[in-house]
């Protein structure tokens, strides 16, 4: 790995100013820049009402709360997908997996060297190796079980996690043959010690402290709250204002990650670095509905519609933040922005922009969010799931285009009705038919998925009841 090239750049005072999306100025005075560390913490299946700096009251997240008070708020930020492997997909190579088949979630298949993320693609940390980076993995991969799809392949320098879609939360949980492998330690499986969210925080703390002049970049991608529903008796103990089981068990899972997230900040902190990291934090979709199997929804996306598995806002649009002390001052953030331009952000912030490939779809977002730009930093957003002849979504600006399967179009005004309860494809049909050939040219450039999710493909979002997770709407059917 060659030596990191570190800069040093002066900073600027900026005076208040209100641009475009941001409502606060973002140069901070007198920081040191230098090439940044990088962290990104993806949640699984976290509601978008489910933390404190969404509005959440019954769940405790201080320490996502105190990051949210030094980051910018991305408070239309998306998902590349609205289940599990294909966000990760997207994110780790900067492109609509679309363009490369990853539309499906890969099953558990050690022998399968189709189910996983294509190794034609090259990876963001395989770009910051470049950079003079340390690269470490740890948690939930969910992008291939055999092993040319490693971690340890893909770019990572150190991975500690889980290999599959899920993992059993304490090593005597029951579970299937998926979620109850062993964990792995850079090729070699190790043993299940603690609760699983706890290992991961503690690993995370490890790498963080391991490193000294070299820039390093970690995905920190915990398995949280992810069913199987399993929480700490401590945690399960604090929270009994939360009468309903599944809700407290959920809450407690949520609030025992932000207890690990704060451990990795604190860590950070500790070594003289929370200045000069930038962190991303996300989850990789909506919170689910299970409601049809347990008889109670116990997360909440409200004041979004839909849930986990489908294409309203409460499947694709997730809580995200964005920090970096040196140069980003705390505000709100309101253009839509993807989990996939985390990677040509961090590519610029390190200097090294041009280093990356010509064909990315990630956006870099530094001008946006230090206000050097009024403009939205994506003139489209897309989202399909089931193939070229399934279910689309655009956002461009505050509209919203689903284009349903059958030729069902509903457009949706998102800053005027973020619940999505009023179609408005019959009151303006010029847009409604500009928007849809966006989303026909966008089509043109990708591919029908290259492999199926373990059950079969997602269902699209029938109509359904436009208030909160309406049970008339299906979820994933797989395990995402």
């Amino acid at each position: 790995m060659p030596k990191p090239i570190l800069r040093r750049l002066t900073i600027l005072r900026v005076t208040s100013i209100l641009l475009g999306g941001l409502v606060i100025p973002t140069l901070s005075s007198g920081a040191d820049a230098s090439k940044p560390n990088v962290l990104l913490i993806i949640a699984d299946d976290l509601g978008y009402n489910d933390v404190g700096f969404q509005g959440s009251k019954d769940i405790p997240t201080p320490n996502l709360d105190r990051l949210a008070a030094r980051s910018l708020r991305c408070t239309s930020g998306y998902a590349p997908h609205s289940f599990c492997s294909p966000t990760r997909a997207a994110v780790l190579t900067g492109r609509y997996q679309h363009r490369f088949g990853h539309e499906n979630n890969p099953a558990w298949l050690p022998q399968s060297k189709e189910a996983g993320l294509s190794l034609q693609e090259v990876t963001w940390p395989s770009l910051m190796q470049r950079l003079g980076y340390r690269t470490a993995a740890i948690g939930k991969w969910h992008l291939g079980a055999h092993p040319q799809f490693h971690p340890n392949r893909r770019g990572f320098d150190h991975y500690f996690g889980a290999l599959g879609g899920g993992h059993v939360y304490f090593p005597q949980d029951k579970g299937g043959v998926e979620y109850k492998i062993p964990l792995d330690r850079n090729g070699r499986p190790e043993p299940q010690k603690d609760y699983l969210t706890s290992q991961f925080g503690e690993e995370a703390c490890a790498f963080i402290q391991q490193q000294d002049k070299t820039p390093w970049m970690l995905y920190l991608a915990f398995n949280a709250p992810h069913t199987p529903l399993s929480a700490p008796k401590p945690w399960l103990d604090k929270l009994t204002h939360i009468i309903e089981p599944s809700r407290r068990t959920y809450a407690a899972m949520v609030a025992a990650m932000d207890e690990s997230i704060g451990q990795v900040l604190a860590t950070i902190e500790s070594k003289g670095q929370t200045a000069n990291t930038l962190v991303f934090f996300m989850s990789d979709n909506g919170g689910p509905d299970l409601s049809a199997k347990t008889g109670v929804n116990f997360t909440n996306n409200s004041p979004l519609r839909g849930a986990k598995g489908q294409l309203y806002e409460g499947g694709i649009r997730v809580p995200m933040l964005i920090s970096w002390p040196a140069r980003l001052k705390a505000g709100t953030y309101t253009h839509a922005v993807s989990g996939m331009d985390f990677l040509l952000t961090s590519m610029a912030a390190a200097g090294g922009e041009s280093q990356a490939p010509a064909y990315l779809d990630s956006v870099n977002l530094l001008p946006s969010l230090e206000g050097k730009t009024q403009d939205a930093p994506h003139p489209h957003l897309f989202f399909r799931m089931n193939g070229l002849k399934g279910l689309y979504a655009l956002r461009q600006g505050p509209w919203k285009l689903l284009h349903q399967p059958g030729g069902i179009q509903e457009l949706y005004h998102l800053d005027q009705d973020p619940g999505e309860t009023r179609n408005l494809a019959s009151a303006d049909p010029t847009r409604l038919q500009q928007m849809i050939e966006a989303t026909r040219h966008w089509a043109a450039g990708t591919v029908d998925p290259t492999f199926q999710s373990p059950k079969g493909n997602p269902k699209g979002n029938p109509k359904g009841n436009p208030k909160g997770n309406p049970k008339g709407n299906p979820v994933q059917k797989s395990r995402p």
